[in-house]
């Protein structure tokens, strides 16, 4: 693996949710250990990394020993303010997975961790038998549009990428109440195809859409 696709002490934020490529986050920070983080990429113009909790808590509590999945997300920093002291508002961006190789907390509870990116999403077209998905998808956040302010958060996407597999099925996954871990399962898989699929039989299960 070559040192450019290396990131060497990436700061953590483990959460209880899965952050997709190409989604948005938004997060309220008031703990110590996150305030200088999310400071101090914002400053740098640099990532920090969103990983999954299988246990603990996102808030920590004395005693709780927190641990994540191995794969998560890169976030990028597209807005931040400061409401008031000690609480910082952002909203990030998922932009490319990423596997963790070795990480550590540091003394006052920030996690770091060199890890090494996953290779984004081939592009592959929807083919015709799911595409049903993909136009339920565009319904959904058309009538998403309709009821939200113009400031919802997260905002619902403005470019719609509707013959992607990968990005088809990333916008369900947010957009569907699963459990992280099954969200988690689907997010790390290398095959946006089969990752549609899936996503096509948990709709159809559901009876929210059908093929």
């Amino acid at each position: 693996m070559s040192e450019a696709l290396t990131l060497h002490s990436l700061p953590l934020f483990p959460l209880g949710t899965v952050l997709f490529p190409g989604g948005q986050l938004p997060l309220r920070i008031f703990e110590v250990r996150y305030l200088d983080m999310i400071t101090r990429c914002h400053k740098a113009g640099a990532p920090f990394g969103v990983v999954s909790l299988t246990q603990g808590h996102e808030v920590r509590l004395p005693g709780v020993t927190e641990s994540f999945v191995d794969i998560g997300t890169l976030a990028a920093i597209e807005e931040l303010s400061q409401p008031q002291p000690g609480l910082l508002s952002i909203r990030c961006a998922g932009t490319q997975r990423f596997r963790v190789m070795s990480s550590e907390r540091l003394k006052h509870g920030l996690w770091v961790a060199d890890v090494q990116r996953v290779d984004d999403d081939p592009v592959v077209s929807v083919p015709e038998d799911l595409v049903p998905i993909a136009q339920s998808l565009a319904e959904v956040i058309r009538k998403l549009r309709e009821r939200a302010p113009q400031d919802a958060t997260p905002p619902l996407p403005t470019e719609m990428k509707l013959d992607d597999c990968g990005w088809v099925a990333n916008r369900w996954c947010e957009l569907l109440p699963l459990p992280a871990e099954l969200k988690q399962r689907l997010m790390v898989l290398d095959n946006p195809l089969v990752r549609l699929e899936l996503v096509g039989d948990i709709l159809a299960r559901t009876g929210i859409a059908s093929q």
